[in-house]
């Protein structure tokens, strides 16, 4: 599957759809995408990793630098659906236990958002960044 983040936003709250893999050639486009969000005003940004098939520990500390960045404003980040493969990443390395994690997407709070707002392929996965 290739690499894609597709954002859509609704006032304070965006949800950023990931697919593939994240990993030290892709989270550079992930960190772009929240770091723009959040200079932009949004403080309540969901991560949807259903698509996600692999996630390494770059991509764990974009997610968790956004987290940072989110709670100096007194925002907040969630991940959402995470594959089963990427939630046993997050028990293991206990951002589960950080970041809010849901596996329903009514519980991360993301049905009001637009779909298609903005969205950016990132490299494949295969080259270097």
């Amino acid at each position: 599957m290739e690499f894609g983040v597709a954002v859509d936003r609704a006032g304070e709250e965006a949800r950023v759809a990931v697919s593939g893999e994240l990993d030290m050639f892709t989270s550079s486009s992930l960190r772009r995408e929240l770091v723009d969000l959040i200079a932009d005003g949004a403080r309540g940004i969901t991560v949807d990793l259903s698509h996600v098939e692999f996630v390494d520990s770059t991509a764990l500390g974009v997610l968790v630098g956004a987290f940072k960045r989110l709670r100096a404003l007194d925002g907040n980040l969630t991940l959402a659906n995470p594959s089963p493969g990427t939630k046993k990443v997050l028990e293991i390395t206990g951002i589960n236990r950080i970041l809010d994690v849901v596996s329903d997407r009514d519980d991360a709070g993301v049905d009001g958002l637009r779909p298609g707002t903005r969205s950016a392929a990132g490299p494949d996965p295969g080259t270097a960044a």
